[in-house]
Order: structure tokens, then sequence, then C-alpha cells
């Protein structure tokens, strides 16, 4: 955790640092404690205001939500892998991407000037699609007062796909407004700013203590959902508030994001090869580390091209696939969700 920590530190100040516009990281650290509500002046380094603009107002509410939306995905993916037992599962594994994007398309095709909270019409319906769509999954999969996991999934996917669909014919009819489309699809954090992150943060707070309170009946479920409840466990209750919580950090990371692929896929991963499955460490150190991917990952798609930006989902898949196929070759089924998974 330590080592974590140091990592997303390090990931965050490289961000503050590079771009365009490079700043000393000495003179960064000096912004940031004059900023501070007790932080004195250093005069001695003769800080331009251009540059005290830069950080304070573009790249540290960047760097806050993209660790805000990183340990979200990761944090997410995690609970989806073992809620499922699937290796395979990732945030978006019950379509909740799909209605996100269906409803920011919609947004942006029918051109409404809607604005609440100082939000675009895009990441509310965005939003609203994504929670609206795991509604819809949850009372697809279930079975009186049940919600089987298998069926769970297999309704996810079967509503994931159909809303492709749409989203596919939304984009065919774009016309003019096929860039806008695409780009939002691909994912990026640009124009990122403080009012995004108030309001985005306690979505993701809210979703991330629901689902650590939990931490140790999913460790349980890890060994069936029989065994959970024999163990004590109310199998339905945690199914629904693990849902619940992780939908919510999918829902609030990808109306404000995007769709960024893999990093909730590829951080539980390396996290369980290298710390073992225990969800009550899972969750934290995926956090941490998700966070420092996705604001490594998005300096990278600022300076690449710089003063241009790649969107930072091509990013991650350039990164993240490659690392994926090396997890995969490398990682043990017996220690990879524990016991004999």
């Amino acid at each position: 955790m330590t080592g974590l920590v140091i990592l997303l530190g390090v990931a965050a100040l490289n961000a503050m640092v590079w771009g365009s516009v490079s700043i000393e990281w000495r003179k960064v650290l000096a912004i940031l404690i004059e900023a501070m509500p007790l932080g004195v002046a250093f005069e001695n380094l003769d800080i331009q205001a251009v540059h005290r603009d830069i950080l304070l107002q573009i790249r540290l509410p960047r760097v806050f939500l993209a660790a805000a939306v990183g340990s979200s995905l990761a944090v997410a993916g995690a609970v989806f892998q073992g809620l499922f037992r699937n290796p395979m599962a990732d945030p978006y594994v019950i379509g909740i991407s799909s209605g996100a994007a269906l409803g920011a398309v919609f947004a942006m095709l029918s051109g409404f000037s809607l604005a609440v909270g100082g939000f675009g019409a895009v990441p509310l319906f965005a939003f609203a699609g994504g929670i609206t769509t795991i509604m819809v999954v949850y009372s697809m999969a279930r079975v009186g007062r049940a919600v089987p996991v298998m069926t769970l999934l297999l309704a996810g996917i079967a509503v994931s796909a159909f809303l492709s669909a749409l989203v596919s014919l939304l984009t065919y009819f774009a016309g003019e407004k096929l860039h806008m489309v695409v780009f939002w699809m691909m994912g990026g954090l640009g124009g990122a700013t403080w009012h995004q992150v108030r309001v985005m943060v306690p979505y993701a707070l809210v979703g991330f203590i629901c689902v650590s309170i939990y931490s140790r009946e999913l460790n349980a479920m890890l060994l069936g959902e029989e065994t959970a409840s024999n163990l004590g466990v109310n199998t339905e209750r945690v199914k629904k508030i693990l849902l619940a919580g992780s939908s919510l950090l999918v829902a609030a990371a990808v109306s404000t994001s995007g769709i960024i692929g893999f990093v909730g896929l590829v951080v539980p991963h390396f996290i369980r090869l290298v710390a073992g499955p225990d969800h009550r460490f899972l969750m934290p150190a995926a956090a941490l580390l998700g966070g420092a991917l996705l604001i490594a990952t998005d300096t990278l798609a600022r300076v690449v091209i710089a003063p241009s930006e790649l969107p930072v989902g091509i990013i991650t898949a350039l990164i993240g696939a490659p690392m994926f196929v090396y997890l995969l070759k490398k990682r043990k089924k017996l220690r990879y969700f524990g016991g004999g998974g």
C-alpha cells in the first residue's frame, strides 16, 4: 500500500510537470504549497502567473478527476470479477457503458441544452442511462426474490448488445456531429474542471464505501453462493448492495470521462497476482493503482502529440491489451481466486 501511494504521488507530480507547457517540479511543489490555507510564498523561484493558472485551474483538476475515474473503474472491476467469479469480467460487463453511451449519444444528437448543477445534457443523460440499464438488467435477471449471478450476467450481455446496436444506429445518423460522438466514445478527460471533480467524487466515495463494507462477504461468495449462505451471508442482500455500489462507480466515471477500457480489467488482475484475492486489501489497492494508471496514461495522451492530445481510451487500450495478455499467461488459477476457484 505504501508503494502504491508513492506511485500515485509520482504519477500525479509528473502529470502536473509535463504538458505542452513544461513547469519545473520545484515550482509545481511551491505553487501547491502556496495554494494551501497556511501556505508560504516562494518569491525566490520567480513563479509566473500563467504557470500558476495552468497548474491550479487546468492540470490539477484533471489529475484529481483522472484519479477518481481510474479508481472507480478499478474498484468496480474488482467487484464484478469477484461477484461473477469470472476473471474476464470488467466494469462494463452488464451493459452500464452501453446504457451510458446511448444516453450520451442521444443527448448529443438531440441538441438538448439542459443543465443541472453546472453539468450539461451529455453527462446527465449518460449517468441516467447507466443507472437505468442496471435497473433493467436486475429486473430481467430476478427470479422471485433471488437474482442468480449467471442469469444476471447473461441478461447484462443481452441488454448490452441491444443498446450497442442502438448506439450504432444513432451514430450512423449522426451526420456532422459524428466527430463529437466518436470522440466521446473513445474516452477522454479534456476540459476537466473543479466543478466536475466536486460532483463526481461524492458519487465515487458513496459507491466505494458501499462495496468496501461488504468486502468480507464478497470473499465468502468466492466460495459459491451456497457456501457463503451456509456461512451466514445474506447473499441476495449483498448482491444488491454490491451491484448498486459498483454501478454507481461506473456510471459516475463513464458520465464524466466517456468509455475508458482495460483499467477495470487489468488492475484487479495485477493486484490479485501480487497480493492475493482478499477484497479487504484488493479494493483499496485497486483504487490506488487504478488512479495512478489513468493519471499516467492521461499524461501520455496529453504529451505524445502536444499541443494536441489523444483520447485517453486509445492509450489505455494500447497499453492494457498487451499487459492483459501477459497477466493471463502468468496467473496461477489456484491462487487467483483463492482455494479451488
